[in-house]
């Protein structure tokens, strides 16, 4: 059968890229390696959080806040809470990176925010002990996405406006035609008339712009057992980051998983090949986990609950790749995100799509052109 787009990789960005092609009337084949959702990539974790304070880079503001709007018109469509808000933290010393990012991300895009010390934030959130001299930015829109959850529902979005999605099918090769493109998988070849490439981690595989460029980490993610559990429920504990001595540490509060979710960005800085991966938690993860525990969040610092590995997929400036394949118009190439693209795969869906049916996105997606890692 021959469609009209092929979208190869059904985590975030693929699936809803899926989803907001099919919407659009094109004829979707999806393929996915792995399950839809699966553990193997960078989309599972029970949580991601999602904010506007964007210490990374002021551009990804704008792209954000359509990012909101998208999660809550998915919300809706199935009926089912997604994206819960519990206000922001980014904490740390005030001259460091992520301060000063955080507030420029505030001051650009004029975004509601407050500045406060050590002492105040661990009056307002108990669950913080930052180092007496740090500061904190407190911006009231951030949160977290369901990110497994998410998943599923760009997944049965798809599949409810007419896409083809088929998990535990590898994409092997591809090749342009002339009309298109012809995909060969583990079990067949399709032929399309464009192609989105989001497989993650194995992106560097099918995109040789990206081979040696695209690195796989290994991240690991815990859950741990608060000694006092009414600071880090939900309602109580915002979303945070806190730059601390080496450590760029992440948490989330107690919810839909037993714990307080804790990550260190990152983490062990283990590269290899997608493949690779070592997707068993050890105790030299643990430590890292604990050491960031006990160091600004001693009252959750009980027994572990869960750990698990995910990838991120890294470049080498730290931002993401989505754009057209330069002299291969048929086909778009999607992430990697290097580690913190999960809250925009609802935006991100639908700028994939203004690419494969316009060749351009409404969307400024300037800071995300492949050309810029050239040699």
């Amino acid at each position: 059968m021959t469609y009209d787009v092929i979208v190869a990789g059904l985590g975030a960005m693929g699936a809803s890229a899926a989803w907001q092609l099919a919407a659009r009337g094109e004829r979707v084949l999806g393929l996915e390696r792995f399950d839809v959702p699966n553990t193997m990539g960078s989309s599972h974790g029970v949580s991601r959080i999602i904010r506007l304070a964007y210490f990374e880079h002021p551009s990804y503001v704008p792209l954000l806040r359509r990012a909101y709007e998208i999660w809550r018109d998915v919300e809706a469509r199935v009926a089912e809470k997604l994206l819960f808000v519990t206000g922001g933290v980014d904490a740390g010393p005030e001259t460091g990176r992520l301060v000063r990012g955080s507030l420029e991300a505030c001051r650009v895009h004029d975004l509601p925010h407050e500045v406060v010390s050590a002492v105040e934030l661990e009056r307002r959130h108990p669950g913080y002990r930052l180092p007496g001299g740090d500061v904190a930015v407190l911006q009231p829109d951030a949160g977290f996405v369901m990110c497994e959850r998410a998943v599923v529902a760009f997944a049965g979005l798809a599949l409810g406006a007419g896409a083809d999605l088929r998990a535990r099918e590898p994409l092997v090769a591809w090749e342009t035609t002339s009309s298109g493109v012809r995909v060969t998988t583990s079990k067949g070849t399709y032929e399309a008339g464009r192609l989105v490439l989001s497989t993650g981690a194995w992106i560097g595989e099918h995109v040789p712009a990206l081979a040696g460029k695209a690195v796989a980490e290994r991240q690991v993610l815990g859950w741990f057992q608060p000694k006092v559990p009414a600071r880090f429920a939900l309602g109580a504990f915002p979303v945070g980051i806190v730059e601390h001595g080496d450590l760029l540490l992440y948490q989330f509060p107690v919810h839909g998983v037993p714990g307080m979710k804790l990550g260190v960005y990152n983490h062990l800085r283990e590269t290899s090949a997608a493949d690779a991966v070592d997707r068993e938690p050890n105790a030299a993860d643990e430590a890292l986990l604990r050491r960031g525990l006990r160091a600004v969040f001693p009252d959750a610092d009980g027994p572990t609950l869960a750990m698990k590995v995910c990838t991120f997929t890294n470049v080498s400036d730290g931002h993401f790749v989505v754009d057209v394949l330069p002299d291969t118009p048929e086909v778009v190439v999607a992430s990697p995100c290097s580690g913190h693209g999960f809250k925009f795969a609802s935006v991100m869906g639908e700028a994939i799509a203004d690419l494969v049916t316009g060749g351009r996105s409404r969307l400024d997606l300037g800071l995300f052109r492949l050309d810029r890692l050239a040699p």
